[in-house]
Order: structure tokens, then sequence, then C-alpha cells
């Protein structure tokens, strides 16, 4: 058989390769072999690298990416910030409590909402808890609507409600607030009327609702307030997260362990944060906190959600882009039961910062009290009498708000705001920044100092008083003195004419003066004008050819004269001349009234804001001018009307009263103030409506001062370590 390979030669030798042909070989082996190991080295350090990136340098936000696909995201709040006083003394902070909620998605096929519902708020209604229901209409029938003239965002909610039902698609607005019905659901409820009637509403939500018929119409409507609420989260938000609603807060630890044991299906018991009193006093400064009562497109700007808690009044509002946190975000994981397997923060919540006020607290709830007491000793002499009082103490050359003090008050950690609205006296009212209360005499100071620097008298210029001012045929007013006993002050200086408040002396430099300059100067010591505290104020009324143009009235000469000695129309708020006396005695730099020191942030580590403003205004004064009105208000207290009262006072002090007439049978009385009297450091304003002379406030004038001066640890700053600076 033929072969297909060729037959060797047996003679022939087989082909060996020479050495260095070998060594070619081996040398081509080995440098593929490194190549090869090159490439898995360099394969095995990207495949390092890439796993080093993502478990360890991105590792958190690649699982927290992850999670947030599979998982449900929901906000996390944040802590809102520490308001302290001065003295770093702690006045509002933060506790946790729990909350309950009510949950439907924890329902099973099987549970009843309208039993589940009505269950857990008998148990609320056991332990005497109130729970959140925002439904417009009265818990208890005959039904009626409580429809506020003032909360736009409730009217909203309503209509939003009403409009996804189909019900309504009118608008409700203060002129028309009560709702109406489409025709079709006329139609569906067989009515002749497009009257929405509350007791109608009720009707037809039962229906809606499916509501057990057997049930009382309170049990009825009960359930349609907290049906209502899980009905308009969806409708009022527009993000994919919706949130929850709180039921009720702050639930005592007995509740909580019977809801826990308990079959109340829908109830989730969580925590949340709530502000902490750690003083009774200073309500009206700090403020209070509370859901948003009017909706605004730049409070969604603002990233505020409907069910967010805002700064109402007071500091907490003034502050509140500084107190307010950044809240946080979360990922959830649940199992079929709604029981949470798995918890994940995408994004840390950051506390609000922290906030120190100019406020002593410990002055102020001294200032406070003596207000109270004064109010009571005078209630008891006349006990149909409903009086209020305010006090305001400025420190002078920086326009620091060291008290600022409104009677009554009321009670910021057991707040009732029915009570308060049914109290005569208005506690809610700051009188301190929002009553406005004729000056009385102590407006004689403005005057006095526009006549000396405008040059119409002189410190030593004397004016006689002849009882009755005749200068004008047709008008033609007295003194008080000689109103009072037919006698005069006779020949007096300036000094000697604030000593003895002689209304004579000053209707002639007044009519002197004129009201355009009068005006100038009263403006720029702030009187009739915002003092700057970030509180809202009243910029009350200066008195003038202006002011009474406004008003349709026509401005005669003759008012120059009541205008000079703190009458006519003129209107001012205590804080308003506390900070006028500040900027007299100070020299003639006015600065803003302001109760913001600094804020740090949550921590303590970084000073976000230092209050380090320049004057606002400045009133020219010689150091004569000065002198000239600060001895008349010296004398006063050394040997006038008022030094009975001030032989008890432990510092050196200037004053004027003033008893200003409001058309009353008793004036409110006025009093102002300043210490020590060789280089002032504060000055104080005091009105008590209707409190009498201004003679009448000196002693409560005095407690204050030594209430200042006296306390050893009044005004001492107190710095804690690690912590910067103010």
């Amino acid at each position: 058989m033929p072969s297909f390979f060729p037959r060797l030669s047996r003679h022939k030798k087989p082909y060996r390769p020479t050495e260095d042909e070998n060594l070619e070989v081996t040398r081509d082996y080995r440098t593929r072999l490194r190549a090869l190991y090159g490439i898995l080295v360099l394969c095995l350090l990207i495949f390092a690298v890439v796993l080093y990136n993502a478990q360890i340098v991105n590792g958190a936000d690649y699982y927290a990416t992850s999670a947030s696909r599979i998982a449900q995201e929901e906000p996390v709040e944040a802590s809102r910030g520490v308001i302290t006083d001065r003295n770093g003394k702690v006045l509002v902070s933060n506790r946790q409590v729990y909350t309950l909620t009510f949950d439907e998605d924890l329902l099973s096929a099987d549970d009843d909402i309208n039993q589940a519902i009505l269950s857990l708020l008998q148990l609320l209604e056991q332990y005497n808890i109130t729970w959140t229901d925002t439904f417009p209409i009265t818990a208890q029938p005959p039904f009626a609507y409580t429809l506020s003239t003032d909360s736009s965002t409730q009217r909203s909610r309503l209509q939003s409600f009403l409009a996804e039902l189909g019900w309504s698609d009118k608008e409700l607005t203060a002129s028309s607030p009560l709702p109406r019905l489409t025709a079709e659901a006329m139609e569906q409820a067989n009515l002749s009327s497009s009257s929405f009637g509350a007791d109608l509403m009720i009707e037809m939500l039962r229906e809606h609702y499916e509501i057990d018929p057997a049930l009382s119409p309170a049990e009825a409507r009960k359930i349609i307030g907290i049906r209502y609420e899980l009905d308009l989260r969806p409708i009022i938000n527009a993000s994919s997260y919706i949130e929850p609603y709180v039921l009720a807060e702050d639930i005592p630890v007995e509740v909580i362990s019977i809801l826990t044991d308990g079959h109340y299906a829908g109830a989730v018991v969580d925590t949340e944060s709530v502000r902490q009193y750690h003083t009774e006093a200073a309500a009206h400064v700090l403020g209070r906190i509370g859901k948003i009562q009017n909706w605004t497109d730049e409070l969604a700007d603002a990233g505020y959600s409907m069910a967010d808690l805002i700064g109402l009044s007071g500091a907490e509002q003034a502050f509140e882009e500084y107190l307010r946190g950044t809240d946080g975000t979360r990922a959830i994981t649940t199992n079929e039961d709604g029981k949470i397997t798995a918890e994940l923060y995408t994004r840390e919540p950051e506390p609000g910062s922290n906030v120190a006020l100019t406020i002593d607290i410990d002055f102020q709830a001294q200032v406070e009290e003596i207000l109270a007491q004064a109010v009571a000793e005078m209630n008891a002499e006349d006990e149909d009498e409903t009086r209020g009082a305010a006090a305001a103490v400025v420190q002078v050359g920086t326009g620091e708000v060291l008290a600022l003090a409104s009677y009554p008050t009321f009670s910021l950690s057991d707040y009732d705001p029915t009570a308060n609205s049914q109290n005569p006296g208005n506690p809610e009212f700051n009188r301190a920044i929002q009553g406005t209360y004729p000056p009385g005499s102590t407006f004689k100071l403005v005057t006095a100092v526009a006549a000396l620097e405008s040059g119409v008298i002189t410190p030593t210029t004397e004016i006689r008083d002849r009882g009755i001012y005749t200068f004008y045929n047709d008008y033609q007013p007295q003194c008080w003195l000689y109103r009072q006993s037919r006698a005069t002050h006779g020949s007096i200086n300036v000094s000697e004419a604030i000593y003895h408040s002689c209304n004579y002396f000053f209707y002639e430099v007044g009519r002197l003066v004129g009201i355009e300059t009068l005006d100038q100067y009263a403006a720029a010591f702030g009187l009739g004008q915002s003092t700057g505290i970030e509180l809202g104020e009243r910029t009350g009324v200066l008195a003038g050819p202006e002011y009474s143009a406004s008003q349709g009235q026509v401005w005669y000469d003759g008012n120059t004269l009541q205008a000079a000695i703190g009458q006519s129309d003129n209107l001012f708020t205590p804080l308003q001349l506390a900070n006028y006396i500040a900027t007299l005695v100070g020299g003639g730099d006015r600065y803003a009234a302001h109760l913001l020191k600094s804020v740090k942030s949550y921590d303590n580590t970084a000073l976000e804001y230092l209050y380090d403003e320049e004057p606002v205004d400045r009133v020219e004064m010689s150091d004569s001018t000065l002198q000239a009105v600060k001895e008349g208000m010296g004398d006063l207290v050394r040997t006038g009307s008022v030094s009975s009262y001030f032989r008890d006072c432990i510092v050196s002090a200037g004053a004027k009263t003033g008893s200003a007439q409001t058309g009353a049978e008793v004036a409110n009385g006025v009093f102002v103030c300043f210490a020590p009297f060789e280089d002032p450091e504060i000055a104080v304003a005091i009105v008590i409506e209707k409190g009498g002379s201004g003679s009448a406030l000196a002693s409560s004038a005095v407690s204050i001062l030594n209430a200042w001066f006296g306390g050893e640890d009044v005004g001492t700053a107190i710095i804690a370590e690690d912590t910067l600076l103010p």
C-alpha cells in the first residue's frame, strides 16, 4: 500500500537546533510569558482600583443610591436651633416626644378603616389626649363651619379637597366663605339648592366614607375629620413622598404601652423634636412656633411643606432663617407587615444654628415681676380698671435691648390660645413694641434740644411763666401749675423747665422753634420711626402737618403748642421712648434697637453672625445742650417730685415724668430715666395704662435700676469652654 508520507532516509540525521537557536526560542517564550503576566497584573490592579473606588471611596454613596431605589425615601426633621440670653443661659431648646401616626397602608384587607380610627380616638379620649383635626366644621352638632377669616391655608385646603371629590369648583374667599355644590353633586344628592351647609357636608361625607349609620353624628364627625386629613395629604403635596398623618403629639408612656401591646390597626409610634422652654419669662420676646397658617409660593420655594413647623411670633419668627435646620433624608425598607427592616440616612439632617439674644433673662424676669406688682397695686385701689403695662430697657451706645416686658403676659410652656383670647387684658399683645401711647411731658426733652440747638434759647435763657399762654387770641392753654393752684413757675431756664415740667416754657419755645424743626429733631431721635427691632413693631405717630393732612385734617399753629409738650397726635411705643433717651444721654448717636446679639453653629464651633452695626442716625448736640437737659433730669431725681422714691436707688440717675391724657378719666403714666448719671449705661421707659402721673411709676423705675446694677450676675457674660467669643 502506497504511503502518503515520505520515508526518511535511514542515513539522514534528524534536525537539531543549535544552542543559539535554543536560546532565542527561550527568550521569545519568556518575553511572551512576561507580557502575559504583565497584562494579568494590570487587569488585577484595575479591578482592585475599581473595587476600592466602589466599596471604599464611594461605597456609602453607591449603597445609599441603591438602597433609595428599592426603599421608600422620607425626610428626617432637623432639630431647631437653641435660643440663649446674652449670658449663654438656655431659654429655648428641644426635647424628644412620642408621636402617634395613623397609616392606612398598614391596614389589612380585613380591617375596617372607620372602626380602626374610632377605636384609636376613643383611646385618646380616655387619656384626655387631643388630636390633629383641621376639618373646618364643629366637632358637635348642630354643625357649623369654623372657617377663619384670616386663614387662606384653611380655605385652600378645603377647596382642594372638595374639588378632588368633584363636589365644588368655586374658590373659597373671605367674601364667599362657604363652598357651593356643582350641578353634578346636586344631582347625585338629589338637591334643589346649591347651598353647601355644614350639616349637608357631614351627611354627604358620611355616605362617601361609608360610615356605619348606627354611629352618632358626633362619632361620625370624628371619623370624617381623620379621613379628611388622610385624603388631604396627597392632594396638597405634589412630591412623591406623602407626609405621614401625625394624629397626636407628646403621647404619655402608658398610652405608648397600650398601643404597642394592643390591637390598634394603622397606629405607628414615632418620635419627634418639640420646643422646651426653660423660663416662664420673655414670652413675647421668644415667641411661638406652629403649623404654617398662610401658605405662599415663597414658602414652597424655600423648601417648606404645608405640614412644617415655622416661627409664628417673637424671636422664633424673626430669626427663622437661623433657627431652622436643614432636613435630612433616609431610605427605609419594610416587610409585608409594615415593620421597618432597614434604615439608611442618604443625607444627614443639619440642626439649626444657636441664637444668642441681647436680653438678660434674670433681669427680664425681674422687670416683668416689677410691672406685675405695680399694676396689681393700682388695681387693688381701683378694682374696676383693667390695666396693661410695658417697660423697655436699652443699653446706651449699642441699642441692645436688655429687657422688653409687657403686662399681662402669657405662658409658652402651657400655651392656651382660647384663654388668652378671652382675657380682657389681651396678654398676647406686646405693648412694649405694638402699644402706642402719648409721651406726655417726656417729649419736652426733644423740644428742649431743638430749641437749644436751633439757637432759639441758650442754657441760661429765662422765660417767665404767666400761667396762661396768651400769644394766640383763639387758643390760650394754661400751665398745669396755674390750672391746679393759680400759681406759676416764675422766670425759669430750660433745665428748671425740665425739672418743673413747665408747660408755659415749652409752649413758648415750641412756637419759636416751629413744628417742622421740632419734627426733624423728634424723627432723628427715632420717635415715630422704626426702632430697628427685629420683631413686628408699630412705628407710632409723629404729630405735624403731614400726619394731619393724611387724616384729612388741617394743622393749625396752636397745634404746635400741644405737640411741644407731648400731646396732640403724638403716639410712641415704650421701646421708642427708651431708645430716644439712650440716644439723648449717649451724646446723639442713635443705634438701632435690636435683640440679636450673635449666631453660632449648632455645635458652637463657628461664629456665623455678630451684631456690629454703626449708628443709624445722629442728633447733633453740643456739650452744653446735653448738660442742660441732663441737669434738669438729674435735679428731678435729686430734689424733685420723684426724689423720695430715688432715695432707695443704688445708682445716680436722671429721669422725666409724663402724664398722657387719653380721654379716659385716669391718664396713662409715662416715665423715662437713665443711669448712671455721670456715664450712662442704660435707658429705661415705663408706661402703665391709666397709671396716673408719671411720678407714680418712679418706684418701679427705681426697682428696675436696682435690679440691673445690684444683681451680682446681671450683665455678666458667661463664656463656655471651647466656644468662640461673641
